[in-house]
């Protein structure tokens, strides 16, 4: 009998989806970057800023639904390099010269783009894996916060010497480059989705929204203290390459958050896991404020920890509260929290904008506190606190490779 080889479909699968995250997610948080440009090229308030940046993750949140159900009968492959290509369209005309109107419009086709890739990527790791899927499922959305890391720091890097055009021009090129490799790694046939998940009757649908409603706050939090961060680090004497440092240390956190926090999630439940890392999250943020620079600095990794950890013990509950679509599950989960992330920001910044920056920042310190109450109407629908791949619903397809 042959030995199975190393290089699985099931590993070619992970690693296309993993890569189509790494670049949405680089792009989604390398936006942060250019704001304090735009803010001054074009006269924007916190809160314009925020309605800015909501065009993108808010036509990613609001069509993960319709992305999910329209494009069921596309293959992972086709799925995945669609949404690629999109996104750095969208990031083309962003670049070019058509002013204000132009970026406007190029942020809702990049949000377009990235909209088919969440829920297509995460049900192609299920499927793909079954009953096994937990840690496939947080290695890929580990591989989101390494996009979080890289392309902001890139940015960062490149943007006084080149400019914020020709910036975004190298992000589409990246973006294309990428969707060229997805082609021998992403599986060519489509999904086959099963209803049964395995959920206990009564259970599911129940937990399954303040489920959601945990991870929009949680989202809010995020999103809210990003808004921000750049603003901040400008006024404690940090420049531009700063602020994509800061942005890059927090990343790095969150991204080692992510595997740090399902760990936790498994010893101390995933009740009492979301308390102490949000707990640790709002006093954190409030810490940021009275920290100058360098302090900051060294701060923002262990508050990165926090900050994008949560998500991953939320994600990794989704399967086991889904009511019997799980892909569905993914869109409706990830729509609350990216529509979370392009709302808050706005509401965040017009709290800012009529009151102060320490004030806007203290509200996302306060949803982050707000958490630690309502995580714990949801212990009666967990069916236990173990995160183990046994907790995985059972009657996932695989995909058809």
């Amino acid at each position: 009998m042959k030995p199975r080889p190393w290089w699985t479909k099931e590993k070619k699968s992970l690693t296309s989806a993993c890569l189509a995250h790494a670049i949405h997610d680089g792009y989604t948080d390398a936006l942060y970057v250019f704001l304090p440009v735009w803010q001054a090229q074009f006269g924007l308030s916190y809160a314009a800023l925020a309605i800015l940046r909501a065009l993108y993750s808010g036509t990613m949140g609001g069509l993960q639904i319709p992305a999910d159900r329209a494009l069921r009968g596309l293959s992972p492959r086709a799925a995945l390099i669609l949404s690629t290509v999109v996104a750095a369209a969208g990031l083309l005309i962003m670049a070019a010269p058509f002013g204000f109107a132009g970026l406007c419009v190029g942020l809702v086709v990049a949000g377009i783009g990235s909209s088919i890739q969440h829920p297509c990527g995460s049900m192609l790791v299920t499927a793909s894996y079954g009953p096994a899927a937990r840690h496939p499922l947080g290695v890929y959305n580990f591989s989101g916060d390494l996009g979080k890391a890289a392309l902001p720091a890139l940015v960062a890097v490149l943007l006084p010497t080149l400019g914020w055009q020709p910036v975004l021009g190298l992000l589409a090129v990246l973006g294309i480059v990428l969707s060229v490799g997805l082609v021998p790694l992403a599986p060519a046939a489509p999904i086959v989705r099963t209803a049964k998940t395995g959920v206990t009757s009564g259970r599911g649908r129940g937990g399954f929204g303040i489920l959601t409603t945990i991870g929009a706050l949680d989202t809010a939090t995020r999103m809210g203290y990003l808004l921000f961060l750049p603003f901040l680090i400008h006024g404690q004497g940090g420049d531009t390459a700063t602020v994509g440092i800061a942005l890059a240390l927090l990343f790095i956190g969150g991204a080692f958050g992510k595997a740090t926090c399902s760990r936790l999630g498994d010893r101390m439940g995933v009740v009492g896991s979301v308390m102490v890392t949000e707990a640790a999250t709002a006093l954190l943020i409030v810490a940021t404020l009275f920290t100058p620079l360098t302090p900051t600095l060294v701060l923002l990794p262990l508050l990165g920890v926090v900050l994008n950890g949560t998500s991953s013990v939320l994600y990794g509950t989704v399967p086991e509260l889904s009511d019997g679509d799980t892909g569905r599950a993914f869109a409706v989960f990830y729509t609350s929290v990216i529509g979370s992330g392009g709302v808050a920001p706005i509401l965040y910044g017009a709290i800012a904008d009529h009151s102060s920056q320490t004030v806007g920042v203290l509200a996302s310190a306060a949803t982050a506190a707000l958490i630690v109450p309502l995580v714990l109407t949801l212990r009666p629908h967990l069916s236990g606190e173990g995160t183990g791949p046994d907790r995985m619903p059972r009657g996932i397809g695989q995909s058809r490779q």
